[in-house]
């Protein structure tokens, strides 16, 4: 019998097979049930017009992050799509990286509630609000 697979490594291969997420730079940098923390770093694959993070790039990395924290406490075999989410920009930013955190609030067969707290790291380390999530998502079976 196969040993279970860590959070981590059930996140990290998921990860891997997204072709938006490989292509803005996410990288994982954290993973444990029910929680999940993911970064994107500024370049210019992540801004708008006007040269801050754009409101598409924050609001993919908090529904990736929110999803993760779901896939965390599905069984083998299960994953998750997004149903809806409800995002609040709270500030615009330059520079550094903007990471997600994602939580699960309540995990049910049928629907998974998360949320997603979006930060901005400035280059000295300094972290600003920038965005809050709140996600619906449903439970599907793994198709590869």
């Amino acid at each position: 019998m196969t040993p279970p697979v860590s959070a981590r490594e059930r996140v990290a291969r998921s990860l891997a097979r997204q072709g938006l997420m490989q292509h803005l730079g996410v990288r994982l940098l954290s993973a444990s049930e029910g929680h999940v923390e993911l970064a994107i770093p500024y370049s210019d694959k992540t801004t708008q017009q006007q040269g801050g993070f754009h409101g598409g790039a924050i609001g993919a990395l908090a529904d990736i992050a929110g999803g993760y924290a779901a896939l965390t406490v599905m069984p083998e075999g299960m994953e998750v799509v997004t149903v809806e989410y409800k995002i609040n920009f709270l500030a615009s930013h330059q520079g550094g990286e903007i990471r997600a955190i994602g939580k699960v609030i309540k995990a049910g067969r049928r629907v998974v509630v998360t949320s997603a707290e979006v930060v901005h790291i400035d280059a000295d380390g300094k972290s600003s609000p920038c965005a809050v999530m709140q996600q619906t998502l449903a439970p599907v079976p793994q198709t590869y």
